[in-house]
């Protein structure tokens, strides 16, 4: 098998353990990332078809994974589907939007980005994954 790009689910802790948690039961199929964050990594946008191994907090391969659609959407038009196919457990678009606000809006993320000030709107541009399970490993 050729070497797969990594897929990582949020930053190593408890957070990425209860993803990958997620994923592996089948209750995640799909996932948000802000488009800023691959123009800040200098990465193409992924498309349908790509595989990637999704890690653990301990950087281990866990499972392969496919896409099977990416739309960008700003942050105010994803839907009801999206958030709960993101399998966190929120039965609105607001309780999902107030988890990723409270991810993106955190010490982790803003850190990362080297902004203590950010924040999303509902324009903020947001990459939109879906996929399933190839394999778990």
């Amino acid at each position: 098998m050729t070497e797969l790009p990594t897929f990582q689910f949020a930053f190593p802790g408890p957070l990425r353990d209860a993803l990958v948690a997620a994923v592996l039961n089948g209750t995640k199929t799909t996932t948000t990332g802000l488009l800023q964050d691959w123009e800040i990594d200098g990465e193409p946008l992924p498309t349908a078809g790509d595989q990637s191994a999704v890690v653990d907090s301990a950087e281990r391969p866990v499972a392969v994974i496919e896409l099977t659609g990416v739309e960008v959407r700003r942050l105010g038009d994803v839907d009801a589907r999206h958030a709960r196919d993101e399998g966190e457990g929120h039965a609105t678009v607001a309780a999902w939007r107030a988890g990723h606000e409270e991810f993106w809006h955190g010490a982790d993320y803003r850190g990362w980005l080297g902004d203590p000030g950010f924040t999303v709107d509902d324009d903020t541009p947001a990459v939109l994954q879906r996929f399933r399970v190839v394999e778990k490993l």
